[in-house]
């Protein structure tokens, strides 16, 4: 097997041992979208990583973020990187470790837009581990839920207007990302609350949140609605929509989250029928 198809089939691999909601849509594109996007979530998802390490202390955190982020605005240098977390090496997971790699996995042509997403996440990632996430405001969470997610739908958006000429709003993306993130805070509420996190502004309820998730999630519905409907693009996005509005009524009738066969239902209902 030559290293391409190696990497690739790694690729694939990881992918699916991070993130096997984001796995399936992925695996459905075509095949430069599958690479350009997956590339691009393995990026992210390695910053996400040295971010959310409970063993790292915070300080290491940010000169790892913040000298990993200067990399991808200049000419990234797969040995000034591994050099760079070097000392660390047996405290990252393997999808860190290995970010020069999906950097060259993902195609030439989106390469530095995919570069310039992650690093701002990066940088954005550091200020807010300083910060030791504390929420104050809702411009907080809004700039908390940009970094985190908000950026993921900008980097899409950038890679479907390069390889099929989709224009998309930008803030509709943000949005896209947002109502997700929401989401996950309100379905995270408990484990969140366990570990002395919290996401929630001073004085906002469980309803505030659940209004702050719906109104993101219209500006993805909007957003999903700019794209062709006969597009492998458009479920892609449908996907994980879909779950994020059937996970918000399941919390709002009383859940902790969708069954098996619901999800099933929800994406068998979202998917293009071949």
């Amino acid at each position: 097997m030559n290293e391409t198809k190696q990497l690739k089939k790694d690729a694939n691999r990881v992918l699916k041992a991070t993130s096997r909601t984001f796995y399936i849509p992925i695996s459905r594109l075509s095949q430069d979208l599958q690479e350009a996007v997956g590339a691009a979530y393995l990026c992210m998802r390695a910053i996400d990583e040295i971010e959310d390490h409970e063993e790292l202390a915070t300080d290491i955190k940010t000169t790892l973020l913040r000298e990993t982020a200067l990399m991808m605005r200049g000419t990234f240098s797969a040995t000034a990187y591994l050099e760079l977390i070097a000392p660390y090496t047996a405290h990252l997971p393997e999808v860190t470790l290995r970010l020069p790699e999906w950097i060259a996995y993902c195609p030439a042509a989106i390469r530095p837009k995919v570069l310039d997403s992650t690093a701002e996440m990066a940088e954005g990632m550091a200020v807010w581990a300083e910060r030791d996430w504390t929420v104050k405001t809702e411009a907080d969470l809004d700039e908390y839920t940009y970094y985190v997610a908000g950026l993921v739908g900008v980097m899409l958006s950038d890679i479907w207007y390069w390889k099929a000429g989709i224009v998309t709003d930008k803030q509709q993306a943000i949005g896209f990302g947002r109502g997700l993130q929401a989401v996950n805070i309100l379905r995270n509420q408990q484990e969140d609350a366990e570990r002395g996190v919290g996401y929630f502004p001073p004085g906002w309820t469980t309803d505030t949140m659940f209004a702050y998730a719906r109104e993101n999630l219209a500006e993805a519905d909007a957003y999903l609605a700019s794209i062709p409907k006969e597009t492998t693009i458009y479920e892609f996005c449908h996907i994980p929509l879909a779950l994020a509005h059937g996970t918000l009524d399941a919390l709002a009738r009383g859940k902790e989250k969708l069954s098996r066969p619901e999800v099933l239902k929800i994406v068998g209902a979202a998917v293009l029928k071949r």
